[in-house]
């Protein structure tokens, strides 16, 4: 079995985490804007998503040989360990629900302004959780500071998504004026002759002739073209899930560590601590389950006034599958690299992945349009709430200590 170390190697595995874990919203965030259904593209992530913690399992879990206190993972799974499994399973349940619950939330909020709330919460909550979980190896005076950055920035993204919302409400009060003060015998175009290809804005490459990205017409184009419809709903929907999905992912990362660490002695003597990749496996197993009973009720029930689908349609919608299924290999990998950077430098310190707001930003405004044609003082909030997080991801990082 492989087991991380040193600290340059945990925050190496940090790293990589932080770019992966926010990426994938985006990929997901990206076929709901093409008007892919979310059941259908949260069941191909899922598979993937679970295929990342087996790989993850029989390789590095593997490696070397199985030892008495640092078992490989096939010899783990036949011991008698099933109080830190129910911890290890605990946490893909609430890990699970919490996504689920984003995708919808991107939607009604935006993916920018939901991956800092959530990442908030997970902050105050789950690190604090941790650090008293991890028996202090991390440095307070450097941790906690750290946790205030975020909160500075969770307060400056709020700020951000508030001035761009007004940004875009003046922009589409804008456009239904022209129709209102056009004169008679004047032709303006329409919604349908500024057609927006969102494969080509997406791609970088949009016409000469077609709608550009944070016009108004780009964002009457998007909610057509869109699976969740938006337009003229409440954003408190969007905010009630959003916090929801932050308490869930606040607790994943505390649940994963009492299953591999075994703080509160629920283990019979002798019988080894779950390995960071048995525990990942069981976790992975749990998500997998979950996300399969919940999407194929949503297929015949759907929420939020979402059509109905079926098993058929599913199997028959190859249409952006690719991209789910990356996604998934994606969320599985960094979570499973965030999980062997905590084992090494305690899980407050790995909670610094949860700065992925930064990469989730970059890849809304260079894949998205996101913030185009803004105000000042939005570019001027965004910025600031993007130099916050990086600093925050170097302060919580350089508290991190190393697990005895």
């Amino acid at each position: 079995m492989y087991l991380v170390e040193s600290k340059g190697g945990a925050i190496l595995c940090m790293l990589v985490s932080l770019l992966f874990l926010g990426t994938w919203p985006a990929v997901m965030t990206l076929l709901e804007r093409r008007g892919r259904l979310p059941q259908h593209t949260y069941l191909d992530y899922t598979f993937t998503n679970l295929l990342a913690a087996v790989i993850i399992a029989f390789t590095f879990g593997e490696i070397g040989p199985s030892k008495p206190n640092e078992p490989n993972f096939l010899s783990q799974l036949s011991q008698d360990n099933w109080p830190s499994v129910l911890f290890a399973m605990a946490g893909g349940v609430v890990l699970s629900v919490g996504n689920l619950s984003t995708q919808y939330a991107w939607a009604f909020v935006g993916l920018s302004v939901v991956e800092v709330i959530t990442s908030s919460l997970t902050v105050v909550i789950g690190t604090t959780l941790n650090y008293f979980l991890d028996d202090k190896i991390n440095r307070a005076e450097i941790l906690f500071p750290g946790v205030g950055c975020f909160l500075i920035a969770v307060c400056l993204g709020s700020a951000v998504h508030s001035s761009n919302t007004a940004d875009n409400k003046t922009k589409l009060d804008s456009f239904s004026s022209h129709y209102k003060d056009a004169p008679l015998g004047h032709s303006l175009p329409t919604v349908k002759e500024t057609r927006v290809d969102l494969k080509d804005s997406e791609n970088g490459t949009i016409p000469a002739n077609k709608a550009k990205a944070g016009t108004a017409a780009f964002l009457i184009e998007l909610e057509e073209r869109r699976s969740i419809k938006v337009f003229g709903k409440s954003t408190f929907v969007g905010l009630a899930i959003t916090f929801f999905a932050g308490v869930c992912f606040s607790l994943f990362s505390p649940a994963f560590n009492l299953a591999t660490n075994d703080q509160w002695h629920t283990l019979k003597k002798g019988v080894p601590h779950l390995t960071v990749y048995t525990a990942f496996f069981y976790f992975s197993a749990s998500c997998f389950v979950l996300a399969i009973i919940l999407n194929l009720t949503f297929l015949y029930h759907p929420v939020l006034n979402l059509p109905k689908s079926s098993l058929k349609a599913y199997l028959r919608d190859w249409d952006g599958r690719a991209w789910a299924l990356l996604a998934g290999l994606l969320c599985g990998f960094g979570n499973g690299l965030q999980f062997m950077g905590g084992q090494a430098a305690g899980y407050a310190a790995a909670d610094a992945v949860q700065a992925l707001p930064l990469v989730s930003t970059f890849w809304g405004v260079v894949l998205f349009g996101e913030y185009r044609k803004s105000s000042r003082r939005t570019y001027a909030l965004l910025c600031s709430m993007l130099l916050m997080f990086i600093v925050a991801v170097g302060v919580l990082m350089a508290s991190s200590g190393h697990r005895k």
